[in-house]
C-alpha cells in the first residue's frame, strides 16, 4: 500500500459553487483537470455520493494515453469533495483517495486538495507538479467572469 501523499493549498478568486461545479463538470474537468502537455476526455461521470467517473489523460506530444476512474465517496455541495481514483494500468496498481475542501474567504475560495495513497512508482513531486498546473487551469476558469 503506498503512503504518498500530496497537499495543495490556494485561494482562487471564484465563489464555492463555481470551484464545486468545475469538479463535477464533464465539459469543465476536460478543461483543467489534465496537466500542462496533457488532453482529457471525461468518459462517464455519474456525480453522486455511490456514482463514478472514467477519464483518461492523452499526452500531446507522444499520444500515449492513460485512463483511471473511481468512487465519488463524499459530496457537501460548495464545501467538500471526496472520491477515489484507480488507474487501468496494472503497472500503477492501489485506489488513491482525493479530498477537496471549499471554505468562502474575503478574496474567493480558499481551496485544500489532500491526494493520498499515490502508486510508489509515480513520484510524489511529479504529482504535485501537475495539481499546481491543473489547479492554475482550474482559477482561470472559474474566474473569468463571460456576460456574454
Amino acid at each position: 500500500m503506498s503512503t504518498q501523499t500530496v497537499r495543495l493549498h490556494r485561494v482562487i478568486r471564484a465563489t464555492p459553487e463555481r470551484i464545486y461545479r468545475a469538479f463535477l463538470d464533464a465539459n469543465a474537468m476536460s478543461k483543467w483537470l489534465p496537466p500542462n502537455g496533457f488532453t482529457g476526455k471525461v468518459h462517464e461521470l455519474d456525480a453522486k455520493v455511490g456514482g463514478g467517473y472514467r477519464m483518461s489523460f492523452t499526452n500531446f506530444t507522444t499520444g500515449d494515453s492513460h485512463s483511471f476512474g473511481g468512487e465519488y465517496l463524499e459530496l457537501v455541495p460548495h464545501e467538500r469533495l471526496r472520491y477515489t481514483a484507480q488507474f487501468d494500468d496494472p503497472n500503477l496498481p492501489g485506489t488513491m483517495q482525493t479530498t477537496v475542501s471549499l471554505r468562502a474567504v474575503i478574496f474567493g475560495t480558499e481551496l485544500h486538495v489532500v491526494q493520498e495513497g499515490i502508486p510508489e512508482v509515480l513520484p510524489a513531486e511529479a504529482c504535485y507538479l501537475g495539481w499546481q498546473e491543473s489547479l492554475a487551469l482550474l482559477a482561470l476558469l472559474v474566474e473569468a467572469e463571460i456576460r456574454q
